[in-house]
């Protein structure tokens, strides 16, 4: 994931708990974070907003990329049902991006974010 760590993305997959409505308190439950820590819910279009969008000043590599990123963007669409995308923390920021799966569990990717 572009940011000032690079950090790649991994895939998770949560047996059994997508039976109830997956909450920012649940997720913070789920990924062993404090249940006061800073969080939110994002669109996965709008997370990668300025990923997966081709720019007329773009080069040969940035273009590659936009293509991996809607690639990427295809695959978790294909793959899984109500996905959002959970921030957690500030400057130093986890990334959840989670779906249903048709077995009734929750996957997805997670990645870390630097921002200052």
């Amino acid at each position: 994931m572009t940011s000032e760590s690079d950090c790649p993305f991994e895939v998770f997959l949560w047996e059994g708990q997508a039976q109830e409505p997956l909450t920012i308190e649940k997720l913070l439950r789920l990924t062993d974070h404090l249940q006061n820590s800073p969080a939110e819910i994002i669109e996965l279009e709008y997370f990668f907003r300025n990923l997966a969008q081709a720019r007329d000043w773009h080069d040969e590599n940035q273009k590659l990329m936009v293509g991996r990123f809607q690639t990427l963007i295809e695959t978790l669409k294909s793959n899984l049902n109500k996905i959002q995308v959970y921030r957690v923390g500030t400057i130093n920021v986890d990334i959840y991006i989670v779906g249903k799966t048709v077995s009734g569990d929750l996957a997805g990717l997670t990645t870390k974010l630097v921002e200052t």
